[in-house]
C-alpha cells in the first residue's frame, strides 16, 4: 500500500495549520496545489511548514536543506506533491 495518500493528508493539514486561516480550512489541497499560485505562501509561512513537516517525518525530512538546494524558479513552482514526494524519498 503507497504511503502518498497519509503523507499527502500530513502535508494538507500542516498547511492548515501554518497557514491558520478561515479559508484554507475548506480549500481543496492536492498534490497539484501551487504553494505559490494556490495558496499564497509567504516565507516565513515555509519555515512554519518545514518545522512541522521535521515534527510530523523526524529528521531525515530536512524540507530547509532540500529548498535551499533549488533554484528560484523552482521554489516559485513547487507544488504539494513535489512536498509528498521529497517527504517519500526521505522515508524510504
Amino acid at each position: 500500500m503507497s504511503t502518498t495518500p497519509q503523507i499527502l493528508a500530513g502535508v494538507a493539514q500542516a498547511i492548515r495549520e501554518v497557514i491558520g486561516e478561515d479559508w484554507i480550512a475548506d480549500e481543496l489541497i492536492e498534490a497539484s496545489t501551487s504553494f505559490t499560485d494556490d495558496l499564497e505562501l509567504e516565507s516565513i509561512e515555509f519555515v512554519a511548514l518545514a518545522e512541522k513537516l521535521q515534527e510530523t517525518y523526524g529528521e531525515r525530512v530536512d524540507f530547509v536543506s532540500w529548498l535551499s538546494q533549488m533554484e528560484l524558479d523552482a521554489i516559485i513552482g513547487l507544488t504539494v506533491g513535489d512536498v509528498v514526494e521529497f517527504i517519500e524519498s526521505c522515508l524510504s
